[in-house]
């Protein structure tokens, strides 16, 4: 069915029984759609009849999930430390390895065919998924902290740890960061994504800020980098502040998306530094987004959250009358409101 009579979107029967982690579309066709849940599981969705195609059972809570780029297999990674990779035709799963402690951030490198795994043992691990355990690991890079957040564009892998560090790795050399950074954000990391340009990179806080960031290190690139107040209500006592849980790039136009535990998702121009678009809330926070490869679906996951500011929000929304299920998956069409306002894109 589709939200409030909207013609534009699609929410997805058989949702997650708890908090959505992350969602993915297949590199190769926008029907298909993977999403990682709290509820231990990671499910494979065929939007064009709205049905639940696969579904992978861990044992704990899912934090992160990937698509390789034939579409043929995902991976995934949480709290039961273990890495899989996932046959989303068999549906059989292959451990590739574990972490220590919980994995949170879990990306496929196409330059290397390699899976990319993040984990809150503050360590990065490079896996062959072509192996299975224990001949799969490639490689270890202890990092400063715990990691929170993780992307890569091309060669470029960017990880967020706690402490509010970024490390900046170029693949082809794993032996230490190319840079390090510490966020200009002054509360934690919350999420991360590169731009498809190669360019830089945006992450957001809990705090409701998102910085845009560039990795050339001239004075001239440098300058050009800038942060902004996002997410937040104002009220007469105050600002109400929210999370800013996720962050997707459009892979055409280079806008980006982000998403809060007000419930909204907004679309920004970070080469005018103007908000384009923002849409209706949603009954609960806002946790993960992602554009299909050609950029023509936005795909939405949104489930409650604990914080405080989400909490008092869902109330006001229950007392209007205005309560929906808490857990939705929704896929938007998206179009003109993503194209930048310049002729930079």
């Amino acid at each position: 069915m589709s939200m409030g009579g909207a013609q534009d979107q699609l929410t997805i029967e058989s949702p997650p029984i708890d908090g959505v982690s992350a969602v993915h579309f297949s590199p190769v066709s926008s029907n298909h759609l993977l999403v990682s849940s709290w509820d231990s599981q990671v499910r494979l969705y065929h939007l064009a009849d709205n049905s639940l195609k696969s579904v992978f059972q861990h044992r704990a809570a899912v934090l992160g999930c990937a698509f390789e780029p034939g579409g043929q297999y995902a991976y995934s990674g949480g709290l039961d430390t273990w890495v899989r990779r996932l046959d989303l035709n068999t549906e059989k799963i292959r451990v590739l390895g574990t972490h220590t402690a919980g994995v949170s951030s879990v990306v496929h490198s196409q330059e290397l065919n390699a899976l990319i795994t993040g984990s809150w043992d503050r360590s990065v691990k490079l896996w062959d998924p072509r192996q299975g355990n224990p001949k799969s690991l490639i490689s270890s890079h202890e990092q400063p902290e715990r990691v929170y957040a993780m992307d890569i564009v091309k060669n470029t892998l960017v990880v967020a740890t706690a402490g509010r560090r970024v490390q900046i790795y170029d693949t082809r050399n794993m032996a230490a960061p190319a840079q390090e950074r510490v966020s200009s954000l002054k509360f934690g990391t919350s999420s991360l994504a590169c731009m498809p340009d190669g360019s830089g990179f945006a992450m957001g806080s809990v705090e409701g800020r998102v910085s845009v960031e560039f990795f050339e290190e001239t004075p001239e690139v440098q300058a050009r980098k800038y942060a902004f107040k996002c997410h937040r209500q104002v009220t007469p006592e105050g600002d109400v502040v929210y999370p800013v849980n996720a962050l997707a790039f459009h892979p055409i136009y280079g806008t980006f998306a982000s998403g809060g535990s007000d419930g909204r998702v907004a679309v920004w121009d970070h080469f005018s530094k103007k908000r384009l678009r923002q849409y209706p809330a949603f009954p609960a926070g806002v946790s993960a987004l992602a554009f299909s490869a050609e950029g023509t679906k936005m795909a939405i996951g949104a489930s409650y959250s604990w914080d405080v500011p989400d909490q008092r929000r869902r109330e006001e929304l229950k007392e209007r009358g205005d309560e929906m299920e808490t857990i939705s998956i929704v896929v938007r069409d998206v179009g003109e409101e993503t194209k930048p306002k310049t002729g930079n894109a």
